[in-house]
């Protein structure tokens, strides 16, 4: 039984291997650049006239019963040809065209069938065919062109041909992938001849840029030459600047000792004169702390006293004057009164005309009599009051005669000041010498005139408080002794200002 088994698995085994090995005798694959044809059956093919007895396949696989049916393979790869025609032109002239041929079967069923038909066997021998087939029609419209088309429009030429050629590339089951012409000889010259005067003209435009471009490479040469001198005589000048610079800084450098001792010792003058100038400055405000502010306080204090003292002087025999006359204009009033009074009681009394007559004259001359008296009175108090005054005044002018002196050029200084000016009232023009210095020697020299006046005036003050006269009477002596300070015989100064 076992043994059974293995044998009809080993049967079973050999079939199957006989199977596979018949299905791949009977199987045939079509490659992508082929096509298969399969002759000995009938059959049908779309796209294929009736009756044409043979099967196409392409890109797939397909059974063939061997000894029944036979199968033939037909290139689907591209061929190239080249062309090497001899041709005329219209113009009887000869030329030899160059150019290349890509083609290969079609892809469609009936021009695998045509190329079948026609190249089975003989598919080497396909090259050759197409290049007479395009040799003829490229002779042909070669015959109907010039040279000049030929030239100028190639591709129309590789339209005609391929136009031309179509129809029996396609009864051939052939396509044309490409056609190129890649060269057109000319035996006899005559493209050559024709190329000269556009060579020539090329040549006298190629001579002419050469010759433009030599012009502008020599100004650019001359121009860069210029630059480089430029650039030269630059670099020259900025050293001779910087060796200039270096001889300067060596020479610094050299003097830079004595310079910086120099320098020290102007530092140490200028310190010295501003220490110099701050201590003088400092002695100046210490004798204006010390001295002078303490003077002019000490002057203003005895000033202002004096001042003080004389004004309640006058004011007390101001008062006191005024009293006497009040008390003087109140007696003759008082009298006035009791006199009017008793008048009138002796007229009232009298009963006859004459003691009425005689008690009104014995009135009024009482009435005249007290009103003497009071006028008397009033006088003498008027005349007590101006003496107690004067009698004031010279004991101020015996305390303090500074005082009252600067009080009575205070009410005659415009007087004084006239005089004083009188001095110069025949003076046109005036010279002042030395610019600044000289007014100022001559703002000198006025304040010493008053000064003089000064004096005058106090001996003026002396002599009329030695003679009684009030300081407030006649001064037309003191103004033409002020008048006498005038130089005399000045006729004519002429005043200018000299800065030199």
């Amino acid at each position: 039984m076992p043994m059974f088994v293995g044998v009809v698995a080993g049967v079973a085994v050999v079939a199957v291997l006989a199977l596979i090995g018949v299905f791949k005798m009977m199987w045939r694959v079509a490659e992508p650049n082929e096509a298969l044809i399969i002759s000995g059956s009938k059959h049908r093919t779309e796209g294929l006239e009736a009756g044409m007895g043979f099967r196409i396949v392409t890109g797939r696989g397909t059974l063939v019963l061997p000894g029944v049916q036979a199968v033939r393979k037909i290139s689907l790869d591209l061929n190239e040809t080249e062309l090497h025609v001899d041709c005329v032109t219209t113009q009887g002239i000869p030329l030899k065209v160059r150019g290349v041929v890509i083609f290969k079967v079609g892809d469609d069923f009936v021009s695998i069938a045509n190329a079948g038909r026609r190249f089975l066997d003989q598919q080497k021998m396909m090259a050759e065919r197409v290049h007479n087939v395009f040799a003829g029609h490229l002779r042909s419209i070669v015959g109907g062109l010039t040279v000049e088309e030929m030239i100028r429009d190639r591709e129309k030429l590789t339209g005609q041909t391929r136009a031309a050629c179509g129809t029996e590339m396609e009864k051939l089951g052939l396509i044309v992938d490409s056609l190129q012409i890649h060269e057109i000889e000319d035996p006899t010259g005559y493209i050559k001849n024709l190329a000269m005067p556009h060579a020539a003209a090329v040549q006298r435009d190629a001579r002419i840029a050469q010759a433009e471009a030599n012009r502008l490479a020599t100004e650019a040469e001359q121009k860069a030459a210029a630059r480089m001198s430029e650039a030269t005589r630059d670099s020259e000048i900025l050293q001779a600047g910087y060796q200039a610079e270096r001889d300067k800084a060596a020479a610094k450098a050299r003097q830079a000792g004595p310079l910086a001792d120099a320098a020290a010792r102007q530092d140490v003058v200028v310190q010295e004169t501003r220490i110099a100038e701050l201590d003088a400055l400092r002695r100046e405000q210490q004798l204006q702390a010390d001295v002078r502010k303490p003077a002019d306080a000490q002057a203003y204090e005895t000033r202002a006293r004096a001042e003080a003292e004389r004004d309640a002087r006058i004011s007390a025999a101001q008062a006191k004057a005024k009293e006497t006359e009040l008390a003087a204009t109140a007696e003759a009033n008082r009298i006035t009164t009791a006199a009017t009074a008793e008048a009138e009681a002796t007229k009232a009394r009298g009963a006859a005309a004459a003691m009425a007559t005689r008690a009104t004259g014995e009135a009024e001359a009482a009435a005249s009599q007290a009103k003497g008296l009071a006028v008397a009175e009033a006088t003498r108090a008027k005349g007590l009051a101006e003496a107690e005054t004067i009698k004031a005044r010279a004991a101020a002018l015996a305390e303090n005669q500074e005082a009252v002196v600067a009080q009575q050029l205070a009410e005659n200084w415009p007087e004084i000041v006239k005089a004083g000016a009188s001095a110069f009232g025949s003076v046109d023009n005036m010279v002042v010498l030395n610019g600044a210095d000289g007014m100022a020697e001559m703002l000198a020299k006025a304040l010493t005139m008053g000064g003089t006046g000064l004096g005058l005036a106090r001996q003026l003050l002396a002599s009329m408080n030695q003679t009684g006269q009030t300081p407030n009477g006649p001064t037309a002596n003191g103004t033409s002794a002020l008048n006498g300070l005038a130089a005399p015989g000045v006729q004519k100064v002429t005043v200018e200002m000299d800065e030199g």
